[in-house]
């Protein structure tokens, strides 16, 4: 299953907030590497 668009960019602003525990950049990373991966044009 993939992650959708909406969750992919919230765990990439969680990845980029320093205020983020370890614990949840570590959940958001394996958000991301579920997400959709967009066409190279």
């Amino acid at each position: 299953m993939t992650t959708g668009k909406k969750a992919a960019s919230k765990a990439s602003k969680e990845l980029k907030d320093k205020k983020s525990a370890k614990d949840e950049k570590t959940v958001a990373a394996s958000d991301l590497s579920q997400a959709k991966k967009k066409a190279k044009k």
